[in-house]
């Protein structure tokens, strides 16, 4: 009994930290490097936000909060996925529409008749041996 209690312990304090460290991955996947904007947190290596994640996580802040932190001190070009509202609602809408207006064209170009070549009626103008001519080429079509 006694050892079944030491190894729920030991879980217990195990699963904490790995939904941390987890906690902690998404946070630098979801937040832009500042010193060169360029790529995120988790992909550039930015160690003074990379130790302040890691410390309000610590300090049992949620992502929302640590979030909107990094957003009041370096503004929404932090976010590597801008948030849905005002004037960003266009990096989300404007997709949307152009790939619907494609697939809008490419259906009526692909649902348009086929026009068939017309045909050729040649007139005996008087051409020596134009009717073998017209022979041989109905023949090759």
């Amino acid at each position: 009994m006694k050892r079944l209690l030491i190894l729920a312990l030991l879980i217990s304090l195990a699963f904490p930290k790995a939904t941390n460290e987890e906690l902690i991955k998404d946070i630098k996947q979801s937040l832009m490097a500042p010193c060169c904007w360029s790529g995120t947190v988790y992909d550039h290596g930015h160690s003074k936000v990379e130790s302040e994640i890691e410390e309000f996580v610590e300090q049992g802040k949620s992502k929302d909060q640590i979030m909107k932190y990094f957003a009041n001190v370096y503004g929404e070009r932090i976010l590597a996925i801008p948030v849905a509202r005002g004037f960003n609602l266009f990096a989300w809408i404007v997709p949307v529409i152009i790939a619907g207006i494609g697939i809008f064209i490419l259906i009526m170009f692909i649902r348009s008749p086929k026009s068939k070549e017309p045909k050729i009626i040649s007139q005996n103008d008087g051409v020596l041996y134009s009717d073998e001519i017209e022979k041989e080429l109905a023949e090759m079509d």
